[in-house]
Formats: C-alpha cells, structure tokens, sequence
C-alpha cells in the first residue's frame, strides 16, 4: 500500500516536469520564427552552392575544349567558392538572430583568446586548408598526374581543400591529407617529360654468347609498339627545353611553353643493353626501353620480359637458377666415422710385418 510520502514525492515530480515541459514548450513557440528562419537559410545555401557548384562544372567542361584550362586549380578553385557560399550562409544567421548576433561580438571582444583557442583546436584543419592551396598554386603535381608516393604508384584525380585523392594501380583510393602530402617526396613521372626510360633485367648463363642474347633482346623490344622510334628532340640551346605541341598547364589557362630537359635525353628510341653484374649463377643484362609515358611502361616491360623468354628458348640461350649443395649433419657424421674406420684399419696395415 502507497504511503503518503510516496504519493506525495510522485505528485512533486509529475508537477516538476509539467512546469518543465511547459516551460520547453513556451520557448519554442516563443522561437519558432528562429528555427524556421534558420533552416530557411540553411537549405537556401545548400541549394545555392549546389547549383554554383554544377554551373562551374559544366562552364569548365565547355571552356577546357577551347581554352585547355588546368582541372587542379579549376578545383581548387570551385572547392574555395563552395566554402565561401557556406561561410556567408552562416554569417547571415548569426546576424540575424540578436542573441547569436551579441554572442559573436562577444567572441570578437575577446577574439586574442577565442582566436588562440580555435587556432589549438583547429590546427590540423587550417594546416591542411593552406598546404591545399599551396599545391593548387606551385602545383608540384596535377589532376592527372601520376606519382609514387608513400610507397605507392597512383594516378591523382582530386586536389581539394583539406585532402588529396589518389586512385593506386590496383583501384585503391588513397586519401592523403595536403599538409602530409606537401612534406611528402614525390615521384612525378608525368610532369613536364612524361617519357621514360624503364629497365627490363634479365640473366643468362656464363656460357651463353652475351651478344646474340643483346641482339635477341633488342629485337624483341622492337617488336612491341608501345616502345618509342629511335627520335632526337629538338631544345633550345639557350635554355635547354622540349620542344613539344602539347602545352604545360599553368594556372586556368595553358600557353605554349617549351619544357625543360636535360640535353642528355634529346635522343630518344634507342634501346641499350648492358652487363650489369656477373653473379654468382648469371650474366646479369639489363635493358633499358624508353617508352611515351609511365602509365604503360610497367605492363609492357612485363610482355618484353615474355617474349625475350619465349625467344631465348627458341635460340638455346639459357636463363640458369642457382643449383644449391645440400649436406645434412647425419652425413657429415657418417662420413666422419668411415674416414675413423678407414685410417685404424690403414694404419693396422702398416703396423703388420
């Protein structure tokens, strides 16, 4: 049976949470015109920076089939607008709403506080935001590019305010932060000279003619037609540059240029064979292939491989693998009591007249 205690606690605290429910109540009908205000405004900026966002996409599509335009700053630079359309979108409810309108002039009272307080917190976020815009203006890399990085090899496909994508080669999305990625040493392979030289080793035996395996091994790269034509580049004799139809992207806008290169790779196409290393089972040949671009070296030097194989199958020329003695120590024990019996039953010989 409810004593009165009891039935008195529980009217209390029925009583309790009307008031507060009331209270709750009244306040947000008091601040109804607030929230709808707000989320008027908030998807008013959505749809706006969507719609900025698509315009620009669609005005550089068109664009990049006349002027050529540079896709990294491109983005960099639609990724900045979209940022800025959301931060006026804030700015305009805090404005707006007098109790938000007296707490941001308060923060701007102390902002010598706040502004070290929010720098602490937010120092990863600014960091990132500043190495993004770094990149999009000295552009160590483009969207396109493709580059070994942290170990691995990936074409980039997006430079935006806080992180860099980059698809691997095998279909991986490697995200990487722009304030690791500006620290970061990079391999670009298609900056500027995409053409590269790439190595195809192979081993023979020792007795083996080292040059009819060159021979074998040029003409097999030859063969395949992703290997570039014997071709000398013409350059600039006051600065040293490639001169090429294609233009390098700076900025919005491409223009001619020439590009750099060293005087050393003007002559492209030749393929060289060397001996690289007699080891301990091989002549050690290494073959080097200049090829358009890095994107198709890899695979191709990999269909070379196979058909230097094939072909010094064909020819009789062998590739050895290294032949390995093994002794096990039960041997090595029986040899040794053999060896024992062998010298007392000599030396009995030699002790009998």
């Amino acid at each position: 049976m409810e004593t009165p205690d009891n039935h008195s606690s529980f009217v209390e605290n029925m009583s309790y949470f009307d008031s507060k429910l009331e209270q709750a109540f009244t306040w947000f009908s008091d601040n109804l015109g607030t929230f709808l205000f707000i989320l008027f405004v908030g998807l008013l900026t959505a749809i706006v920076a969507r719609n900025v966002n698509s315009l620009l996409e669609r005005q550089f599509i068109k664009a990049n089939s006349r002027l050529h335009m540079d896709p990294t700053s491109f983005r960099m630079f639609r990724h900045i607008v979209v940022a800025l359309i959301y931060f006026l979108g804030i700015v305009v409810v805090i404005f707006s709403i007098p109790s938000l309108r007296n707490l941001s002039v308060a923060l701007f009272t102390g902002a010598g506080i706040a502004g070290i307080v929010i720098g602490f917190a937010a120092q990863n976020t600014l960091s990132n935001i500043i190495a993004g815009i770094s990149l999009a203006i000295f552009q160590p890399f483009r969207v396109g590019d493709r580059l070994n990085i942290m170990n691995e090899y990936g074409k980039v496909t997006d430079l935006n305010l806080r992180h860099t994508v980059i698809i691997t080669w095998d279909n991986r999305r490697l995200i990487i932060p722009n304030s690791i990625i500006s620290n970061e040493a990079i391999i670009n392979w298609t900056i500027e000279d995409p053409a590269v030289i790439w190595p195809i080793d192979v081993g023979i035996s020792y007795d083996a003619d080292i040059d009819q395996a060159r021979r074998i091994m040029i003409e097999e790269a030859r063969k395949h037609p992703n290997v570039m034509p014997p071709q000398k580049v013409q350059y600039s004799v006051v600065k040293p540059s490639l001169i090429k139809s294609e233009t390098l992207r700076m900025g919005f806008i491409d223009s001619p240029v020439l590009h750099p290169v060293d005087p050393d790779f003007r002559e492209r196409g030749e393929v060289k064979v060397n001996v690289v290393e007699l080891g301990e089972s091989a002549v050690n040949l290494r073959m080097n292939v200049w090829f358009k671009d890095r994107s198709i070296a890899y695979s191709s030097g990999c269909e070379i491989r196979e058909a230097i194989k094939k072909r010094f199958d064909k020819e009789g020329i062998e590739i050895p693998y290294p032949h390995r003695t093994i002794v096990y120590k039960n041997n090595l024990e029986d040899e040794k009591k053999a060896t024992g019996t062998l010298s007392h039953i000599e030396g009995d010989k030699i002790s009998t007249p």
